[in-house]
């Protein structure tokens, strides 16, 4: 008999977002893909757990994701101060440092931090015993009606629509999933008016043997000091051509999608005079 594997499939996109695996202190990096932890987190979210809760469950779920569009990076030259520390009281205004210091009163920080704009991933979770199926039926309730909101990867980066797919039973596994049984999610009016259509789409997913090891991995730890372990992954690549199609579709488009609308400042300025005498 063959083994039944469950498939529960994620879109991740919004204006900003940022999958920071190791990266700590003034520097904040990104990954070009979303992390599994950050993803692990989403899920958490949705389902109502408190930080510092056990995630052994979701982290044991295989999982892959797809680079449906890469986006652009964005650096954000990032100031702090210690202002909010004691908005009466200059003395108190002072931040702490890596080694367990404070600063002097006044002094600042600088950070660069680094975000994908507009870009779109689908992400894959793979159950493959009657527990893992369920905790994905549960997940899939659960992202229908979020406990706490969702982000992709920091909470200045929700996402710009509701982050699940669907649940597809009977699937062979993430990579197959996403390599050929989860619509490309790219709109029509993308890809036909901007041509926006890469001759292949990017693939990582939970492989043992696997070329990368990624340290994003949740491994307990408390709530504000997570523990992280390696995970071995693996990368293919795909055509969007093998692709189903779907809402977002990624076949030839049966119907031409306007584009949405740009704002136009100038014209919109010429509406004051006349709202001007409405009033």
């Amino acid at each position: 008999m063959a083994e039944q594997v469950d498939v529960l499939a994620l879109r991740l996109g919004g204006p900003l977002q940022s999958w920071g695996g190791g990266t700590r202190f003034t520097t904040r990096g990104t990954l070009s893909h979303p992390t599994k932890s950050g993803v692990v987190g989403l899920c958490a979210a949705a389902l109502g757990r408190p930080r510092g809760a056990d995630l052994s469950d979701l982290a044991a779920l295989e999982f892959g994701v797809r680079t449906d569009r890469p986006g652009e990076l964005l650096i954000d030259y990032h100031t702090m101060s210690a202002a909010s520390h004691g908005p009466l009281a200059p003395k108190e205004q002072r931040l702490p440092t890596a080694d367990g210091k404070m600063l002097k009163p006044g002094e600042g920080k600088i950070s660069r931090r680094y975000y994908l704009q507009d870009a779109v991933f689908t992400a894959a979770f793979a159950g493959r015993t009657d527990g893992q199926r369920d905790l994905l039926r549960r997940l899939e309730e659960a992202l229908r009606r979020p406990r706490y909101p969702l982000f992709l990867g920091r909470r200045s980066c929700p996402p710009d629509r509701p982050v699940l797919i669907a649940r597809f039973e009977g699937a062979a596994g993430a990579h197959r999933a996403l390599s050929s049984l989860i619509p490309w999610q790219v709109p029509k009016w993308r890809r036909v008016r901007r041509r926006e259509a890469p001759e292949r789409l990017a693939v990582a997913f939970d492989h043992p043997e696997g070329e990368e090891l990624i340290d994003d991995l949740p491994a307990g730890g408390a709530a504000f000091d997570r523990v992280f372990a390696h995970r071995p992954v693996r990368h293919d690549h795909i055509e969007p051509g093998r692709l189903p199609v779907g809402p977002e579709g990624s076949g030839p488009p049966q119907e031409e999608e306007d584009e949405p609308p740009l704002f136009d400042g100038e014209a919109a300025l010429g509406l004051l005079p006349a709202l001007n005498e409405e009033v």
